[in-house]
């Protein structure tokens, strides 16, 4: 009646070792660890580079526990903050001889001290949250009306264009503020190009005024237009960080809009507060300029002479100079996005570009215009310009899809389409709060939420095991293991555990123990009905499963409603709510049953069972316990 097959015994047990496995790594801690990342996408972090962190850090004389390149970053990992800092200084002096052009990124962080064959099974603890790992905390204001200025300034091209296109003339075309004036010299002309604004800028509401002789007329961004490019500003910036950020390794950043013109950002693990600021405050921009062919620009391209005027000096990736011209024929806001690619005849990686219709238009006339000549594609990070490709233009180039090839490796193209496409800070951002969590306090916050789960678990075990005895001895076993899947899954998952998730981890303990309670109970009341002690076991089990069901399932309902709509520490508590629950569920009725039936199950003649004092309310008897 009350035997598990074969079967059931290896559902646990695969669950034990996996859980094991898996809840592991959480108990290894974190090391202090120097990271090493490009600070451009066009630096490579290789094993060239590994070997010169390496001959750095031997020539220092500085121990490390390990050296190893993962991905597109290294990390040495150290045995105290005291090595930690001496490494950064090594590595600074081998990686960066300029400082004030810093081709990486080396910066202090937290890593894992899991074994390598645990490594290798994909098995990593949790991710903490910033009140548990230590590390910075940004308030960033964005600057809105940058962006609608930025906007504005953008619009009067596309207007200078249109009437351009319409040959209607103008006696000057301004931008004050987010506003754009025109002037015209009669009232019909004006009447010609106000229709031509309602037609082709439906962002823009225009206004007929006069200036003197001449006829004015205003155009200013309608209120819609503003919010919804305030929220476009939002979201490229937020965007942009994402990618930023990326590059720190941070194990689960946040950020997230607050309120209509900020953003948080919280980077768990990160000490070096300097270099997280540094990347937050990287933007990368795309400009296609014309290459100067004239003599005096291939004379200063070979250092025999001066840059022309309205021209200027760039270098490519080879470190070949290039003389192109000022004037910015596009940017990378008319690009909608860049893939990596082959060309289709020579196989040679590409990057491939799709422009909006202004940057199709534009780049068809300045192709048609200029073919035999060359065109340089430039990238610009924190105010310094690289020619990535100056490619000859063959032919016009139409449809808004253009090609970039030449010199390029797979890696390089790929690195160059992510960079293109994370695009640049809409609107610039100021720093308006900071908060640094140290790793001490982070500590300090795991100490007491462990000690609050430690003690409330000891404090039901010893209950339970005093009030149904052996009966208790298998709920608290049964406890143990929800609390083991509990933490797998997180660490499985990759969940963020905060202190608001500490707190959740402790509730699900007093719920977990209360389908065990419901169990027992029924147990009871089926022997105190006279049942045998085999039949009361297996009535109990089965008649307690609807109960426990139901109310799991309507807790259940409660904690996705925190999760669908609640943010920040709220979410936390939910996805540990949530899960707990569900382990809750297997552990206190599938595994708890197996550990009784594995006890009770082989015995043919049961006679008691040892679940402590039974009351019989009728007569005040009682079945003392075996």
């Amino acid at each position: 009646m009350n035997r598990y097959p074969v079967w059931k015994y290896v559902i646990i047990v695969i669950a034990l070792v996996v859980g094991g496995l898996y809840a592991l790594p959480n108990f290894f801690g974190e090391s202090p660890a120097v990271q090493v990342s490009a600070a451009k996408t066009l630096v490579k972090v290789d094993t060239n580079t590994l070997a010169q962190v390496e001959a750095a850090l031997k020539a220092a004389g500085i121990t490390v526990d390990q050296v190893v390149l993962d991905g597109t970053s290294i990390k040495v990992r150290l045995n105290d903050t005291d090595a930690q800092l001496k490494a950064k200084d090594a590595i600074q002096k081998a990686l960066l001889p300029d400082p004030s052009n810093p081709a990486y990124v080396v910066a202090l962080n937290l890593v894992s001290r899991s074994p390598a064959w645990l490594t290798g099974l994909h098995a990593a603890p949790m991710y903490l949250g910033l009140d548990l790992r230590g590390g910075v905390h940004f308030m960033l204001q964005v600057d809105m009306q940058a962006a609608l200025s930025k906007r504005a300034e953008s619009l009067s091209g596309d207007v200078r264009t249109s009437l351009r296109e319409k040959n209607i003339r103008h006696s000057g075309i301004s931008r004050e503020g987010q506003s754009i004036e025109v002037k015209f010299r009669d009232a019909a002309t004006r009447t010609q190009a106000k229709a031509v604004f309602q037609d082709q800028f439906t962002d823009l509401q225009t206004a007929e005024s006069a200036d003197g002789v001449d006829f004015k007329l205003t155009a200013s961004i309608k209120p819609d237009a503003a919010r919804r490019i305030q929220d476009q500003a939002l979201k490229q910036n937020i965007t942009t960080l994402h990618n930023r950020i990326n590059e720190l390794g941070v194990a689960e950043p946040v950020i997230q809009q607050q309120g209509l013109d900020r953003i948080v950002v919280q980077l768990p693990g990160v000490q070096d507060t300097a270099k997280a600021k540094d990347i937050l405050g990287r933007t990368a921009t795309l400009e296609v300029r014309m290459v100067d062919e004239s003599a005096e620009a291939r004379g200063a391209e070979a250092g025999t002479g001066m840059v022309p005027f309205g021209s200027e000096r760039y270098l490519e990736r080879s470190g070949q100079p290039v003389i192109v011209k000022k004037q910015v024929i596009l940017t990378g806001e008319n690009l909608t996005d860049a893939q990596p690619g082959f060309d289709g005849q020579t196989q040679e990686p590409t990057v491939n570009l799709n422009l909006d219709a202004k940057g199709t238009r534009i780049f068809r006339d300045v192709t048609r215009e200029n073919v035999g000549k060359r065109m340089a594609i430039l990238l610009f990070e924190k105010g310094k310009g690289e020619v990535v490709t100056a490619p000859v233009i063959r032919t016009e180039i139409g449809g808004g899809r253009v090609q970039i090839s030449g010199r390029m490796t797979t890696m390089e193209a790929n690195d160059t389409a992510l960079l293109l496409r994370a695009g640049s800070l809409a609107a610039p951002m100021e720093i308006i709060e900071e908060t640094t969590i140290g790793p001490s306090l982070g500590a300090e916050n795991i100490a007491k939420g462990f000690h609050s789960v430690a003690w409330g678990f000891l404090a039901v075990a010893v209950f339970m095991c005093i009030y149904y005895m052996l009966f208790g001895v298998f709920s608290s076993i049964a406890l143990a293991f929800n609390l083991l899947l509990l933490v797998a899954l997180l660490s499985m998952l990759q969940a963020t555990l905060t202190l608001p998730g500490m707190a959740a981890m402790a509730l699900v303990l007093g719920m977990a123990i209360d389908s065990n309670v419901l169990i027992n109970e029924r147990i009871r009341e089926e022997l105190r009905n006279g049942a045998s002690p085999q039949a009361a076991i297996h009535t109990g089990y089965d008649r307690a499963w609807a109960t426990i069901f139901d109310s799991n399932i309507t807790t259940l309902i409660a904690g996705l409603a925190l999760l669908a709509f609640g943010s920040g520490p709220v979410r936390g508590f939910a996805v540990v709510h949530c899960l707990g629950i569900m382990t809750s569920m297997f552990s206190g009725v599938f595994f708890s049953r197996g550990l009784v039936n594995l006890w009770y199950g082989r015995k043919n003649r049961l006679k008691s069972v040892s679940i402590g004092t039974i009351w019989r309310p009728e007569s005040g008897a009682t079945i003392k316990a075996e």
